[in-house]
């Protein structure tokens, strides 16, 4: 049985940071998803619109949420960088087909550590708001990494969700932080030891460019000692 495909119109469009934008499309009747999937975007070439080809994009906002809500992150000359960036407006038609993906949440009563950077955020926005929805008991931490100041994003929230809920907690790090910062410094994996106890007892989830990935999965494996059936990886390009 084939997917099926929506066409919806963009509700919001914003850039969040000098390289991110985030957009809100209408939420398609029947559309039935889980938290960490995604979905592919009919993206078409800005000089000839007849030419499209898919991009696979996840899917950030919970289950529960009404709107669909995606974050993008600027990669120059990219078909989806410069659609999203040049064409994509508020009450812009947009045709997508899913849901796909199988980065999703295992059944164990393990906490949770999710770490990522940039744009890798987007499943995890799904997976945390959809268990706090259910009221889930286990300790979900969020580590999230960039390089500067200016590029991190979405942070109001979650540093609301982690006043609401005791059991969720926040961590931004930045790598090459302003003077001015006065958070966590240092790449994700530089600073998880520092502030999650005993990470190798936890399911870990990662999302981000594939070089963050690798360097994570190796340092997981090899200094944390977390299990290889705990680790849970999707890369980014």
């Amino acid at each position: 049985m084939p997917t099926p495909s929506y066409t919806v119109p963009c509700l919001h469009h914003q850039q969040l940071a000098p390289d991110i934008y985030e957009f809100r499309l209408q939420k398609p009747e029947g559309l039935l998803f889980k938290a960490g999937q995604f979905v592919l975007f009919d993206v078409p070439l800005l000089d000839n619109p007849e030419d499209i080809q898919t991009r696979a994009f996840s899917i950030a906002s919970a289950p529960h949420e009404e709107e669909l809500l995606f974050v993008a992150k600027l990669i120059e000359g990219g078909r989806a960088s410069t659609w999203i960036e040049q064409s994509l407006r508020e009450g812009s038609e947009v045709r997508l087909q899913g849901p796909f993906g199988r980065f999703l949440l295992s059944e164990s009563d393990r906490d949770r550590v999710f770490i990522c950077t940039s744009s890798g955020n987007a499943p995890f926005r799904s997976m945390i708001l959809d268990e706090l929805h259910k009221e889930s008991q286990q300790q979900l931490h969020l580590v999230f990494g960039t390089r500067h100041d200016e590029d991190l994003f979405w942070i109001e929230e979650c540093e609301t969700l982690a006043k609401e809920h005791e059991n969720f907690h926040f961590h931004a790090t930045l790598s090459q932080p302003s003077e001015s910062w006065d958070g966590l410094k240092g790449r994700v994996q530089e600073v998880i030891p520092h502030c999650i106890e005993n990470i190798a007892s936890c399911d870990v989830y990662v999302c981000g460019n594939p070089a963050m990935t690798d360097s994570v999965k190796e340092v997981a494996l090899g200094q944390w000692n977390v299990p290889k059936e705990q680790m849970h990886i999707e890369g980014y390009i």
